[in-house]
């Protein structure tokens, strides 16, 4: 079986930052964050982890640390997809980087009997923004400067991103077949 799923970045609206991706059922969460982070464009640079219904409820899905005597984590290379998801509407949260507080919702929208051996990128909207910008209040600084070619940080910010002063940053951009070729790799 193969469940597809739909994951928005929460608290960006402008404008809404969402794929749509196909995942075999036999992946475990880890490759599933790895589907993840190839789908948004995101570097795999920090820490993750999954939960059913809000961040940190149990049972949280990420990499374990023998120190961290709070909570127990599963392992996210042990814990399988098929172990938690069998019908549509189903929701998970997805955390990526502890700093910046990405936070995704995942949604089971459906299960097919697809017997798929790689995930794929269905589609998607928005651009991600750039690892380690600030999370959602530092994006939303980052796109008001590149709005503004006089704003004293837009240079830096230009050369911190790779554009160069031709370029823009076009937040609704997506390009399906980067993504696709991305996430089919996994």
């Amino acid at each position: 079986m193969s469940y597809q799923f739909h994951i928005q970045l929460m608290d960006i609206l402008d404008p809404v930052v969402w794929r749509r991706v196909s995942v075999p059922e036999q992946f475990t969460f880890y490759r599933f964050h790895r589907v993840i982070q190839a789908a948004f464009g995101w570097k795999n640079a920090h820490l993750f982890e999954f939960s059913p219904d809000r961040v940190r409820s149990y049972p949280v899905i990420g990499v374990p640390d023998p120190g961290w005597d709070e909570e127990p984590i599963m392992d996210s290379k042990k814990a399988k997809l098929s172990d938690f998801f069998s019908s549509p509407m189903q929701k998970f949260t997805y955390l990526y980087d502890f700093g910046d507080y990405w936070i995704h919702a995942i949604t089971l929208e459906k299960v097919t009997e697809e017997k798929a051996l790689r995930a794929y990128c269905i589609a998607g909207d928005g651009a991600c923004p750039p690892e380690d910008c600030g999370g959602s209040r530092g994006y939303a600084s980052f796109k008001e400067i590149l709005r503004d070619p006089n704003h004293p940080e837009f240079l830096e910010m230009m050369q911190w991103v790779g554009l160069t002063k031709s370029q823009n940053w076009d937040k609704g951009h997506f390009n399906l077949e980067k993504t696709r070729v991305a996430v089919q790799k996994i």
